[in-house]
């Protein structure tokens, strides 16, 4: 897989200021405001930064916290888990393996067959609905 780097001017020029606050800074949405934590259509959630296939709508479930939840990601290969002790806490946040971009975090309190819980931020997202992707 081939990194994408680009300069900060890149970014803030390709992206919606929320979408590069979250992305690039680490910023969080909140809770119960973003694009895709009701969003129930099939298809394939993608980087916004990049377009790399990250979940699929068929793991994505309501776990209730306002925030797009899936139990797993399209390829464990596309994120990346990096130890964050911020904000006093010790959790895991996932990022993009492409680009770098902050997509959320992941804890073990999901579904099975994972028991994981991808918390991720809409801001870090696209959607390609399903008749699209096979376009």
């Amino acid at each position: 897989m081939n990194k994408i780097i680009k300069t900060d001017a890149e970014w803030q020029a390709q992206l919606s200021p929320l979408d590069y606050q979250v992305t690039r800074h680490a910023a969080t949405e909140r809770a119960f405001t973003g694009r895709f934590w009701d969003h129930h259509e099939i298809g394939t959630y993608t980087c916004v930064c990049c377009d790399t296939e990250l979940f699929e709508s068929d793991a994505k479930f309501d776990s209730g916290c306002g925030w797009p939840s899936y139990f797993k990601p399209v390829n464990p290969a596309h994120v990346r888990e990096i130890s964050d002790h911020s904000h006093g806490m010790t959790r895991i946040e996932i990022v993009c393996n492409i680009c770098d971009a902050h997509l959320g975090h992941v804890f073990p309190d999901g579904p099975p067959p994972t028991r994981l819980r991808y918390c991720i931020n809409s801001a870090s997202l696209r959607f390609v609905a399903k008749t699209k992707a096979k376009e």
